[in-house]
């Protein structure tokens, strides 16, 4: 598992080393959701039920991940970029400052949601038969937050010194514990939901401890000693405004999916939701493996933008971009050629199956575009453009497809489809608009960052 040099040698080979244990490492993390889906999906006699009551849970998984990530995305280029110039020392002081930051983000959640779980759920959509499935798995899950934070917040530190392999482990460790953990306690201590919550923090307890271990140890470049947890403003801030572009996507994945949830609820019911549970977790076949490339692609685009290497950003940014625009078609023609396949994972009731099928082949119409706008949006964070980068976060949720889940109902006579057709339309201008932006201003990028190094 040795480090990758971000300077030198074949674009093309660097991005794959990255990448690909980036994409696997997404994957095996999607595994920590969907795996509990689908073992709660079969439980007997409350399968459908409960499977909608967990799914209920998900904007506030989205918040959690979203503060997670506020720190370890915005933190992790800015180490990146430091390293390209040598400064070894205002690296290591970011990792600390942002650890320190990840933990206060941990105690303030897990009051938060622990207090207000019943209060949220309801909110969500959550109905006298969903609720107490709900609530059993929420409160388990909310006390392994710290758990979610190291990991989320803190692996994209190994991957952006270039050890890819190692951060992909981080991943396999637990997920491997939570498949494992998930039947023994679901179905052998007759636990239920508890049990695919208490497995889940399980693993992601394993995961953390692998997680810390590493950058205590000897291999690292990039150490977390207390000497660095000394909070400053001049060190943090500008991490966290870079971060916040990625916390806005998943905040805002939080507030979308309490829409689409509200909506369904009341025009299609519980039914309706339970379909949305399905594709949300179909959904992150897309998305997650989009933001593994990015992975891959950030740390090579960081460290040669802060050397002042124009053309190898450039070389880079194309493999990611052609990488995520290919990935996010083929799992397009899968999506919606084969929905029933995707759906038939999740539950063995029909009429949720059937449901899930006709609503997916609307909901994934768009989907396509999906990595032309994943991919030009983290290239903007990868070149530490925080503002743009916010901008284009927030229009696809935000500025289109909330509003628009209100809207198009009202404007169609099958409110249910005006529902789940926002999203494709919000997916194709939100791409075409980013790409447009990065495309234009990418140059111009590029002659700044090399005019500040010279400086």
């Amino acid at each position: 598992m040795a480090k990758q040099d971000m300077g030198s040698g074949s674009i093309p080979k660097l991005m794959l080393n990255l990448a690909i244990p980036a994409v696997v490492a997404q994957l095996i993390n999607m595994l920590y959701n969907i795996v509990d889906r689908i073992y709660i999906g079969h439980i007997p006699d409350a399968g459908a039920s409960a499977l909608t009551g967990v799914g209920l849970f998900l904007p506030i998984l989205m918040m959690i991940n979203a503060f997670a990530m506020l720190a370890g995305s915005g933190g992790a280029p800015r180490a990146a970029i430091a390293m390209g110039k040598n400064d070894r020392e205002e690296a290591q002081k970011i990792l600390g400052n942002c650890f320190l930051v990840l933990m206060i983000f941990a105690a303030a959640l897990t009051v938060l949601f622990y207090w207000f779980a019943p209060q949220l759920l309801r909110l969500f959509g959550a109905s006298d038969v969903t609720l107490p499935y709900a609530l059993s798995y929420a409160r388990i899950y909310i006390l392994g937050i710290v758990f979610v934070m190291i990991v989320m917040g803190l692996n994209p530190f190994i991957t952006t010194q270039g050890f890819a392999k190692f951060s992909m482990l981080t991943t396999v460790v637990g997920a491997v514990c939570n498949i494992i953990l998930d039947p023994v306690l679901i179905f052998g201590f007759s636990m239920g939901v508890q049990g695919a919550a208490v497995a889940t923090v399980i693993s992601q307890a394993v995961s953390a401890v692998w997680v810390l271990v590493f950058l205590r140890g000897r291999r690292t470049m990039l150490k977390l000693t207390a000497a660095n947890m000394k909070l400053e403003s001049r060190v943090i801030l500008p991490c966290l405004g870079l971060g916040i572009s990625t916390f806005v996507m998943l905040s805002t994945e939080s507030i979308l999916n309490i829409s689409f949830n509200s909506s369904l609820s009341r025009f299609g019911g519980d039914v309706a939701v339970g379909a949305m549970t399905i594709i949300s977790s179909c959904s992150q076949l897309v998305t997650l493996p989009l933001q593994g490339i990015c992975q891959g692609g950030q740390p090579i685009m960081s460290f040669n933008f802060g050397a002042g290497k124009k053309e190898r950003v450039k070389q880079a940014f194309r493999c990611q971009f052609l990488a995520c625009a290919g990935y996010a078609l083929l799992m397009w023609l899968l999506l919606l050629l084969v929905p029933q396949v995707f759906a038939g994972i999740f539950s063995n009731d029909s009429s949720l199956v059937n449901y899930t099928v006709w609503a997916m082949r609307i909901y994934m119409a768009g989907i396509f575009s999906t990595g032309i706008q994943i991919g030009c949006q983290q290239t903007f964070m990868a070149l530490g453009q925080a503002r743009i980068s916010l901008l284009m976060a927030c229009l696809r949720k935000l500025v289109l497809l909330i509003p628009l889940i209100f809207i198009l109902p009202y404007l169609v006579s099958d409110k249910v489809f005006g529902v789940f057709v926002a999203e494709p339309v919000s997916d194709i201008i939100a791409a075409s608009v980013t790409a447009f932006m990065l495309f234009s201003r990418l140059n111009g990028i590029l002659e700044k960052g090399a005019g500040e190094r010279k400086k």
